[in-house]
């Protein structure tokens, strides 16, 4: 079972302490499994709401950009039910090559319901997964979940094969001030309510909240592709989609100093 680790000293975290949720940082990791585990049951009916039209198609998009195809090995970090994982089988063609890890034990067995891949329960920065076995990282809608950023690139780098691929698919903070206000209207006020009526609860609608809450509050997008840069990772880039989806990608060096 995962437990919280000491906080780093340096740590690079993703957003400031959310108060409204939980207390301080070493609450962190407590909080976001508890409040998972909770929600696991109704959270792909609560992503449904959520995903701004982002579905399967969308998420098959960034797997392709980032150069996935059959014959490679994957590791899906923070895998929730499945979604990422299941357009990664699906480019893959092989079950046995799609690995999920995740720190909520609710969110795997809803994974486990409809995906006959390896899972593991861990977190993001002490990844229970041996040096340089896949060949692509991914981690879907979630390195705001994390307690150090450069400490989660650094595991991603040490699990990836030489020339290996990191990609992140995350919701940034709007840039245009109608699109963050559209985004503040519909995230923080719209999404939390019809998740609690629509049979989420009123743990819907905190997730919910802790959703936009964390993507208001998160760091600016230069502060990610540096922590990556600061990992060892290269070729680091940051592409946006509609103002809103980030996809952050970057590579372990082929050579055998990397």
């Amino acid at each position: 079972m995962p437990t919280e680790p000491s906080p780093r000293v340096g740590a690079v975290e993703p957003h400031p302490v959310l108060d409204s949720f939980y207390r301080d940082q070493t609450q962190r990791l407590r909080f976001v499994r508890g409040l998972f585990n909770r929600t696991a049951h109704h959270y792909d009916r609560i992503n449904t709401i959520f995903a701004l039209g982002s579905g399967s198609w969308y998420r098959a998009q960034c797997l392709r950009r980032a150069g996935l195809r059959p014959g490679m090995r994957v590791l899906d970090v923070a895998i929730g039910t499945g979604l990422v994982a299941r357009e990664a089988v699906s480019l893959c063609g092989s079950p046995e090559d799609v690995i999920g890890v995740d720190l909520s034990e609710a969110m795997l067995a809803e994974a486990q319901r409809s995906l006959s891949i390896p899972l593991i329960q861990g977190v993001a920065d002490a990844l229970p997964i041996a040096d340089s076995c896949v060949d692509l990282v991914t981690i879907g809608y979630a390195l705001r979940h994390v307690g150090d950023l450069t400490a989660t690139f650094r595991e991603f780098r040490r699990v990836l094969r030489p020339g290996g691929t990191v990609l992140v698919m995350e919701i940034g903070r709007p840039r245009r001030p109608v699109t963050r206000h559209l985004m503040n209207a519909y995230l923080g006020m719209v999404v939390p309510t019809v998740s609690r009526l629509s049979g989420g609860g009123e743990e819907g609608r905190t997730l919910m909240r802790y959703y936009w809450e964390t993507i208001d509050q998160c760091v600016e997008p230069e502060v990610i592709t540096t922590a990556m840069t600061s990992a060892g990772l290269t070729q680091v880039r940051c592409d946006t989609d509609y103002d809103l989806f980030k996809n952050y990608t970057g590579r372990r060096q082929s050579n055998p100093a990397a």
